[in-house]
Order: structure tokens, then C-alpha cells, then sequence
């Protein structure tokens, strides 16, 4: 009885111990959800953003729910919650990670179309022209 006591209290200061690193930076993430929820509702207000102004109000939420777990984690010592925490921040980062690889892609891509376009506007130019 006494022994599963004190392994308790052991996983319990080691939990809270991992957990120290993201509960000292609880207030950021929490800061960088909101910015991330606000920023979702002024994309919602637009015609364009209404199509994805969901994602990032669901990043937002995601990082209000890994702030509030990681916290809840470091006070109880509670494993779960230091779990979910950190899955909710694979999430958030995985989620982020594909966002930011389409918009490299994107990017990309319409650098060479304007390339291609400016260049084939100028085909005239040297004596190119089929029409």
C-alpha cells in the first residue's frame, strides 16, 4: 500500500517535471491561439477566406486545449492530460506543417506561370507571332 503510494507520488513529480517546458510557455500558446482564433474570424468576413477561415480557428482551438490541458497536467501530474496535450500539439503542428508545404507548392507554381506568362506575352517581340 505504502510502495503503490510513493510510485504514485514518483510518476506523479515526473510528469509534472516533462510537463515544466510547456506550462512555462502556457501564456504564449495561449496568445498565439487567440491571434489564430481572431484571425479565422476576419478571414470568415471575406468572401475568399470564408472558404479556410476554418482552419485557422481550429488551430487556434487546438492550442486553447493543449494551454489548458498542459496546465491541468502540471497541477494534477495527471498522464492523460500530458498526453493529450501533447497530441493535441502533433496535431497542431502536423496540421501546420501540410499548410505550410501547399503554400510553398503554391507558390512555386504561380512564380512559374507569371514567369511563362510574361514570357510568352513578349514572343512578339521577336518575331514570334502566329497570329
Amino acid at each position: 500500500m505504502e510502495n503503490e503510494n510513493q510510485n504514485q507520488n514518483i510518476e506523479s513529480n515526473v510528469i509534472k517535471e516533462v510537463s515544466l517546458p510547456l506550462f512555462s510557455s502556457k501564456g504564449w500558446i495561449k496568445l498565439i491561439g487567440i491571434l489564430m482564433i481572431i484571425y479565422g474570424v476576419f478571414a470568415a468576413l471575406t468572401l475568399v477566406g470564408i472558404l479556410v477561415a476554418w482552419l485557422p480557428i481550429w488551430l487556434g482551438v487546438l492550442l486553447m486545449k493543449v494551454a489548458s490541458a498542459m496546465e491541468q497536467a502540471r497541477v494534477t501530474g495527471n498522464k492523460e492530460l500530458l498526453i493529450k496535450a501533447q497530441n493535441n500539439l502533433s496535431t497542431y503542428f502536423t496540421i501546420y506543417g501540410v499548410l505550410a508545404l501547399i503554400g510553398i507548392i503554391l507558390a512555386v507554381v504561380f512564380i512559374i506561370v507569371g514567369l511563362s506568362t510574361g514570357l510568352f506575352m513578349h514572343m512578339e517581340d521577336f518575331g514570334m507571332n502566329y497570329y
